[in-house]
């Protein structure tokens, strides 16, 4: 039976400042490795903010230098971060992700169903394939894409085992948003990973509470409300378990 560890890195993001958010993200990237995780999810935009209209002098690709210290810790740790920055293609500019692997290489994903408000300046993108890791197949999806049943069930048509969700909630709509994700996860069998800010960015007032919904819709664990942490699942066999770990900055 496949073993597997997820973490959500509940952060909190310096509007527009690359550096301090790199620096941010190499202690969650260290902490994940003490624990022994496999794979690491930071929330929408983690290495900007959610700053749209910072967005196009904050890109990102995969050949940028300024990733390499993460792409290299993640190799040295052996493990695959999931990080949200702006994107550029053909198509235009996107919310995007940068899944930098185990291996030292670099993926794009790119949000497809964009909220109200964010076009312009980004445009709709279109996705990207579920990620295997420990032969477990994980789905990414960047906020508003997991309002989306039609999201959720094509991660479930192409083999995915996990749901994961990189987003920027606020305490409006944090009720609907989970109370969506339980479902996902029930009604599809597929467990649900949530990475959510836990400070101020953009305008939202981002209320943590990162989360894991096992297959029938049941929360194992939720964080609090604030604070930086790693909110850590284990699957052994047939079973996930769960634990938190504070980060102090």
């Amino acid at each position: 039976m496949p073993t597997l560890t997820l973490a959500a890195a509940q952060s909190a993001s310096v509007a527009g400042d690359l550096a301090a958010n790199l620096r941010i993200h190499l202690g969650f990237i260290a902490a994940a490795a003490a624990a022994g995780v496999d794979l690491l999810l930071f929330p929408e935009l983690s290495l900007t903010g959610y700053e749209p209209s910072l967005a196009e002098a904050l890109t990102l690709d995969p050949a940028d230098a300024r990733l390499q210290p993460l792409r290299d810790a993640c190799r040295a740790a052996g493990l695959t971060a999931i990080v949200g920055a702006p994107v550029r293609s053909p198509a235009g500019l996107h919310i995007g992700a940068l899944i930098l692997g185990a291996d030292g290489g670099c993926q794009v994903h790119t949000k497809q169903y964009l909220h109200p408000g964010e076009a312009p300046p980004f445009s709709a993108g279109t996705g990207g394939s579920p990620l295997p890791v420990n032969g477990v197949s994980c789905a990414l999806a960047i906020c508003a894409d997991s309002n989306h049943r039609a999201h959720a069930e094509a991660a479930r048509a192409q083999g995915a085992d996990v749901y994961l969700v990189s987003a920027v909630i606020g305490p409006t709509g944090y009720p609907a948003d989970s109370a969506r994700l339980a479902a996902h996860a029930r009604e599809l069998g597929l467990p649900v990973l949530l990475a959510n800010h836990h400070a101020p960015t953009g305008g939202y007032a981002c209320v943590g509470r990162s989360a894991f919904w096992l297959a029938d819709g049941q929360c194992l664990v939720a964080a609090p409300d604030a604070g930086d942490l790693l909110l850590i699942v284990r699957l052994e066999g047939a079973d996930w378990h769960s634990e938190q770990r504070a980060l102090a900055r």
